[in-house]
């Protein structure tokens, strides 16, 4: 008893040793996969083949789904081997099975393994499914539904967008009504210049779309999105578009409808256009009050919620109008449009923004009298400063001297259009984006006044907040 007492430590000892060398090594996990192999040898399997082409030689789309789903598995990173290429994009790494090779996937707690293997056909490939039969019932479709799902979003969130723009119907060809190009338009929700509540609002809404599938089904509705954003020209409705894009990963599909023949032609391009897009059409209020046009109220009207609109889901449809109050209340009306975005004329802290993205001025703790400043707008939209701001942006006083002369410009302008209908000012107005003359040219002269204080240090970005703290005019 007592020379066992003494064994004791020394076989813990020799124990924790062999542990830690196991570890260490490649031991341990020879011994797991052993193990692995005799469980396996203890269960019946059923085999399934999923083909890299069918009998007529076209690629099989499930091997394609199955190949896309399998490379974005851990289990990939972990086998003993794997084959690394580049992808589309210079920065991007790509793994791939290669042949005989052997990954495992867990699924509702049932184990499941994928091997490559060539076919007998010679060059083509083979991805065989290996599963225990007592899983087979239970797994079996649910877990190719879960590589669909997985597989489509991944090829959703990688494709590159397209713009598609239709063409008249005697130059369409064979080639069919949509052409194609990149859509690589920078504009994103970050860089937009807009209210960030509105921005986070709308990205929020399109992120439940997303994710609302089974709730239109069982409301018996078709599933998409409708928004009409309205403006002023100049004030980003197109960039917005090309932002909502670029969140989605959405086609664009942008119909001029001056090319359309007639209204059957209206329906047939939404018929040739994909799920997962957006339907874009601009200046609908310009087209609807031309005197001759092909396609008529009643047949927008069918192409915005009509029967048509069901053949096809996941869609977001983008109306864009300079005003919505000349246009017929049937377009407005939910259902035919479910979201309303107003785009004003340039305020001033859209003013700021475009101060901070163009010329570098940073913001701060604003003082009471700039503050004031929110509550008015400007005469010019934001495209206008935005282009005024570019061209000085190496002067960031003479880009504030030049938007006040164009705004003094602007202003002018219209106090003579104003005055020759006997009104007194140019104030008000539903979107706030006019006001007097004598407060615009004083209100930024002062702003003026700042800039060039600021830019005394010429090595340090502008600071708004850095002058004129006690409010006075």
């Amino acid at each position: 008893m007592v020379n066992m007492m003494i064994l004791i430590p020394f076989l813990l000892v020799g124990l924790f040793l062999i542990l830690r060398f196991l570890f260490k090594t490649s031991l341990l996990l020879i011994l797991l996969k052993k193990f692995q192999c005799l469980e396996d040898w203890l269960h019946v399997h059923q085999l399934y083949r999923v083909p890299q082409f069918n009998h007529l030689f076209q690629e099989n789309e499930l091997y394609v789904k199955v190949s896309t789903y399998l490379i974005s598995l851990p289990s990939l990173e972990d086998s003993d081997f794997t084959n690394l290429f580049t992808g589309s994009k210079s920065n991007d790494i790509l793994l791939h099975l290669d042949t005989d090779q052997t990954i495992r996937d867990v699924f509702l707690g049932a184990i499941v393994s994928w091997t490559l293997e060539k076919s007998e056909n010679g060059g083509a490939k083979v991805l065989v499914l290996r599963l225990r039969k007592n899983d087979k019932r239970r797994i079996l479709r649910p877990y190719l539904q879960h590589i669909l799902s997985v597989a489509g979003d991944i090829c959703q969130r990688k494709k590159e967008i397209k713009l598609r723009m239709n063409v008249d119907i005697p130059s369409s060809g064979k080639n069919g009504r949509w052409r194609s190009v990149p859509f690589n338009h920078p504009a994103s929700f970050d860089t937009l210049v807009m209210d960030v509540d509105l921005k986070n609002k709308v990205k929020a809404d399109l992120e439940m779309f997303l994710k609302s599938k089974q709730f239109y089904q069982r409301l018996g509705r078709v599933w998409k999105r409708s928004y009409l954003l309205y403006g002023p020209s100049g004030t980003g409705k197109s960039s917005f578009v090309a932002a909502m894009a670029r969140f989605l990963n959405f086609d664009v599909y942008d119909i001029d409808l001056s090319k359309v023949s007639d209204d059957s032609d209206l329906k047939m391009l939404l018929l040739q256009s994909t799920s997962k897009s957006m339907i874009v059409v601009e200046d609908l209020d310009r087209f609807l009050m031309e005197k001759s046009k092909n396609v008529s109220l009643r047949g927008i009207l069918n192409f915005m919620d009509g029967i048509i609109s069901c053949c096809g889901e996941e869609r977001v449809m983008v109306f864009t109008m300079n005003s919505k109050d000349e246009v017929d209340e049937a377009l407005l009306r939910p259902g035919r449009i479910d979201v309303h975005i107003q785009f004003p004329l340039c305020d001033f802290p859209c003013f700021k923004h475009l101060a901070n993205n163009y010329l570098g001025v940073k913001e701060h703790n604003y003082s009471l009298s700039l503050k004031r400043y929110s509550r008015e707008g400007l005469v010019l939209s934001p495209a206008e400063i935005g282009e005024i701001m570019i061209s000085n942006r190496s002067s960031p006083t003479r880009a504030l001297k030049s938007v006040i002369s164009a705004m003094q410009t602007n202003a002018g302008a219209k106090a003579e259009e104003v005055s020759g209908d006997g009104a007194e000012d140019i104030g008000g107005g539903e979107q706030g984006g006019l006001f007097s003359r004598e407060h615009s040219v004083r209100d930024f002269r002062k702003l003026y006044g700042l800039f060039k204080m600021g830019s005394r240090r010429k090595d340090e970005p502008l600071d708004l907040g850095s002058a004129d703290k006690d409010g006075s005019n």
